[in-house]
């Protein structure tokens, strides 16, 4: 699987796909083993590097990941049959705002990876569905360093972008159902769990 796993980076890096940086993987995957994480709901699969790489940290993991993109979506189906993760990778091809889930599935974690400008949306539309000791991740809250420096930004689009990214780190600090930690790895990581969780 190493193999595959190299060549995904090379396309990724070929095709400008973004994917998580391996430091900030490296460190969910190891979250993953240690808190014996089962199942996964991953909001933007890209072409399934972080979907497999968490699949494959702990043996019982399963992963659900949503992706929106035709063409994304066709390469992550395709590298997750190279990888032989049919049976842990799970793709649906839609837009995750207008996904609905069975209500009565729980996941043990939710990653967030997907339009940074959503995320706010996406935490309110699928905080219903983390267990009760469950985390949501997010991930690029640098936004490759642009992030707290919005005033300097002259393009428009990228400012509205960095400042809806501000925005949700002021509303993961602010907010009274999650407590959030935030990790200067890679791009940026937060984990935010429920407050009245069972430690």
């Amino acid at each position: 699987m190493k193999q595959y796993i190299l060549e995904m980076e090379e396309y990724a890096n070929e095709h400008n796909v973004p994917i998580i940086e391996k430091d900030s993987i490296a460190y969910i995957m190891k979250y993953i083993k240690k808190n014996n994480v089962k199942s996964i709901l991953e909001i933007g699969s890209a072409i399934g590097y972080s979907s497999i790489l968490m699949a494959s940290a702990n043996p019982e993991t399963v992963v659900t990941t949503i992706e929106k993109d035709e063409a994304r979506y066709m390469e992550c189906l395709k590298n997750v049959k190279k990888c032989n993760m049919e049976n842990k990778v799970h793709v649906v091809f839609q837009d995750a705002l207008d996904l609905n889930l069975d209500p009565n599935n729980k996941y043990d974690l939710i990653f967030i990876d997907a339009a940074k400008g959503q995320y706010m949306k996406f935490f309110e539309k699928y905080k219903y569905f983390l267990s009760d000791n469950g985390v949501i991740i997010t991930d690029n809250l640098k936004f490759h360093g642009y992030v707290g420096k919005s005033e300097k930004i002259e393009s428009k689009n990228l400012k509205g972008l960095v400042t809806k990214i501000e925005n949700y780190i002021e509303f993961l600090k602010d907010n009274e159902e999650f407590d959030t930690k935030f990790f200067d790895l890679g791009d940026g990581l937060s984990f935010s769990t429920k407050k009245n969780a069972s430690k």
